[in-house]
């Protein structure tokens, strides 16, 4: 039997592409009786201060983190995975901190990003494209309509709720990572590295095996397999990781079991989190970390 999870260390905000604002989700979280909760919105450490804030009128420990995208595109995946930042409170009232981390991420988001995304859907599936599924071209604003700091998410809400892109198929079609019109997100390996190895912060391979999980994942489509994240494991290895996230909704028992051989034969702790994005879907507090494991990460963060 599992220790009681006090600690879900992932989670999303309204500063990225999560349905709770930061003062709610803590709420949450002190309402499911959790005390500590990570808040690690995509690319971004615009929520982290209202979070910090509610924390302390909740008497909830908040970690502060950002998800950090990294692309690739190589012969055998292209796409992005991802790496958990955590670092001390303390770092959002550094300027230069706060700054150079944003400096680094605004390289693999944003307004030229999504528009050039745009470009290419249309290119490849608007009325005149190459293969044409949408009724009119997507537009900017179809994706500004729901965040300034868009990720696949509010693409696939634009596609269903603005254009009519009826099933998780033909979505999948237009923005998976098979798509002709796919462009991956985020910044290169070595800009991460440049994070890790420069910034006083703390990282973790997120979700390692989701991209393997049986059934119906919210990120099987866009994931890899387990077998090329630990093709790509070494290279996290040598950018200095160290964490990988065992505990999550899309992991089976035996992926936590290979996860934690992995985490011993490299000398990396266990963490978990929920990624909670929303009340149904993707709640908080299903995934998380024991007092201990808890005990053992606070004690790695700068």
């Amino acid at each position: 039997m599992k220790p009681k999870i006090i600690a879900d260390l992932h989670n999303h905000t309204t500063a990225s592409d999560g349905d709770y604002a930061p003062e709610k989700l803590v709420m949450q979280a002190k309402s499911l009786g959790l005390k500590a909760l990570g808040i690690t919105d995509h690319d971004s450490l615009q929520g982290l201060s209202k979070a910090l804030v509610a924390g302390d009128d909740c008497q909830i420990e908040i970690i502060p983190g950002v998800e950090v995208s990294i692309r690739f595109k190589r012969p055998y995946f292209t796409g992005t995975l991802h790496l958990l930042c955590y670092f001390s409170r303390a770092r959002l009232a550094d300027d230069a901190f706060v700054q150079r981390f944003e400096a680094i991420l605004a390289q693999g988001r944003g307004e030229g990003l999504v528009r050039a995304r745009i470009a290419r859907i249309n290119q490849v599936f608007g009325p005149k494209g190459d293969t044409p599924l949408l009724k009119r071209d997507l537009g900017f604003q179809d994706i500004a309509h729901y965040s300034a700091n868009a990720t696949r998410r509010h693409f696939a809400l634009a596609l269903a709720e603005r254009l009519g892109i009826d099933g998780r198929a033909d979505v999948n079609r237009i923005i998976g990572n098979d798509s002709p019109a796919y462009l991956p997100s985020g910044i290169e390996l070595s800009q991460g590295r440049d994070i890790i190895k420069t910034l006083p912060v703390v990282a973790v391979l997120a979700h390692p095996a989701a991209g393997s999980f049986p059934g119906q994942g919210h990120y099987k489509e866009v994931l890899p397999p387990l077998e090329t994240v630990q093709q790509i494991l070494p290279e996290f290895i040598e950018a200095g990781i160290r964490g990988l996230e065992v505990y999550y909704p899309g992991h089976t028992k035996e992926h936590e079991q290979i996860l934690k051989s992995w985490a011993q034969t490299h000398g990396l702790f266990v963490t978990g989190g929920s990624d909670c994005h929303d009340a149904t879907d993707r709640p908080i507090g299903v995934s998380g970390i024991s007092e201990s494991e808890f005990n053992l990460f606070k004690r790695a963060i700068p």
